[in-house]
């Protein structure tokens, strides 16, 4: 009975993640009956949703209400806005709409960082109450502490792909649903539900009413992408973060300049494969499902420049901020000027969203002003029609020190911490050390050279590799799926790492 217990309850010590072989054994129980109704797409949806909520309260307890809670009234919404009779009263819905998903948001989200502004300027003594908590308390009897709020796992991504939905009915591109499974299927649809990418409902929803098709092609890919992303994570991510990068940042005080430097290179590749390897899953996953989902990292780190940076990094997020914020701010539409501010906003704001804290402030803002200069430059001087090597290398270099230089305030725990980092690394370089250094961390700064240089492969190697795997047959694919997970298990971290994007 022990063991049921644990099977169907919440562990927060132990939530259901990708890298965990309990996500996997559920995974093959879900396909196993998936296998049998897929054909009958209500029962499809039905069970899609079933699944996806017990994957969502296994990987987040009893926040389950919140997404609950999200779902059925966006769904109401998508039928108000749709039956309205004037374009007011649908506006009015809409409005309604983000005001609650933003305000339940900023709630677990922001709560303490207005709380702490306003105690600061006031000299208040404000404290934050997990109203959820002390309602759950209420209704089940438990007791859940009340005094400190704790983010919801995935909110920041259900949250914007539930606006999504609202907003597309409005703009008329889908009709409103009125089968509430089939709107839940949506929302909750688990491969992508704790950290993207970010569905847009005019992608997905259409996929919830055509036929099952996985080519022998696409089955290949799947897996491709599946142990790709579990390469990334378990094998680079986790290995470099939890033997170097956490342990530097965490105290950069005690390390040279040059370790703390090595450190930010260490978190850049670390961060690209903490969160493209989730989504890699998260695609292969759904894929193996009969769904696609969008690409959403394309070699960021070879970006020509912060406006491509942006075509490549996080790509459902940049352009849902495109599609659902710059956009209607005015775009490019209403003049340089107000382009340039337009750009700032939008960024500034994909940096709160990331966290309340000055350090995402002034990473959105970083990103933001960045964007603003290459739109200056490239008014300034124009670029040339076929740059040579040389011209073409100056441009991404200076772009990936930026990206690596903005990480710092992504990262780093406070603004003294990054003062200290810095400090370290132009004060307190310790040139002497490099070659003891290098010896005492060889593992990891192969791991993170390695990274690194298969992440700026040429395009064209990366698709033979992928493709050579793909076209493999059945056998010799399922001997490299043992070799990989053989070798994962003997390099992986004693306690599962969660991934970086979970927090946010």
């Amino acid at each position: 009975m022990d063991y049921l217990k644990d099977i169907f309850t919440y562990d927060p010590q132990a939530p259901m993640i990708f890298t965990r072989m309990y996500f996997w054994i559920f995974f093959a129980v879900v396909l196993s009956f998936y296998s049998v109704i897929y054909k009958k797409k209500p029962a499809r949806n039905a069970y899609l949703l079933l699944v996806s909520s017990f994957f969502y309260y296994k990987s987040g307890g009893y926040f389950f209400l919140i997404l609950a809670f999200t779902t059925l009234f966006d769904f109401a919404v998508g039928l108000w806005i749709e039956q309205a009779k004037t374009q007011g009263r649908k506006k009015l819905y809409l409005i309604l709409s983000i005001i609650m998903n933003l305000g339940v948001l900023a709630y677990f989200k922001y709560s303490y960082f207005l709380l702490d502004s306003i105690n600061t300027i006031f000299h208040s003594d404000f404290k934050v109450v997990n109203y959820l908590a002390f309602w759950t308390n209420g209704v089940a009897g438990t007791h859940l502490d009340i005094t400190s709020i704790i983010l919801p796992v995935g909110i920041s991504f259900y949250t914007f792909q539930s606006i999504s939905y609202t907003v597309s009915v409005y703009r008329k591109k889908i009709a409103a649903l009125h089968n509430i499974l089939d709107y839940g299927c949506f929302v909750t649809f688990f491969p992508q539900l704790v950290a993207g990418p970010i569905v847009k409902a005019y992608d997905f929803i259409p996929q919830l009413y055509k036929d099952f098709v996985l080519s022998k092609k696409e089955f290949g890919f799947a897996l491709f992408l599946i142990l790709n992303g579990l390469i990334k994570k378990m094998l680079i991510s986790d290995y470099i973060s939890t033997n170097f990068v956490d342990r530097v940042f965490d105290s950069p005080m005690s390390y040279s300049g040059f370790e703390n430097l090595m450190a930010v290179y260490g978190y850049t590749i670390q961060i690209y494969c903490d969160f493209s390897g989730y989504t890699d899953i998260a695609i292969g996953v759904a894929l193996l499902l009969g769904f696609r989902l969008p690409v959403n990292f394309n070699s960021p780190y070879k970006a020509a420049n912060i406006t491509d940076f942006w075509h490549r990094w996080h790509i459902s997020l940049s352009t849902w901020l495109r599609d659902y914020l710059y956009i209607p701010l005015g775009g490019n539409k209403k003049g340089k000027i107000r382009t340039y501010i337009n750009l700032f906003l939008v960024m500034l704001i994909g940096g709160l969203w990331h966290g309340a804290a000055v350090r995402f402030i002034i990473w959105g803002a970083l990103h933001g002003f960045g964007l603003m200069m290459h739109k200056l430059w490239m008014k300034w001087f124009p670029s040339k029609e076929n740059p040579n090597l040389w011209s073409r290398f100056w441009p991404a270099f200076i772009t990936f020190h930026f990206v690596i230089f903005a990480w710092i305030f992504f990262r780093a725990d406070s603004m003294r911490s990054v003062s200290t980092i810095l400090s370290q690394i132009f004060y307190h370089f310790n040139w002497q050390m490099i070659p003891d250094v290098i010896v005492s961390y060889k593992n990891v700064f192969s791991l993170i050279l390695l990274g690194f240089i298969i992440h700026w492969l040429p395009v064209s190697t990366k698709e033979y590799y992928k493709n050579y795997f793909i076209n493999i047959p059945y056998l010799a694919k399922a001997v490299v799926v043992v070799l990989v997970v053989f070798m994962l298990y003997q390099v992986k971290s004693a306690e599962i790492q969660p991934f970086i994007y979970f927090q946010f």
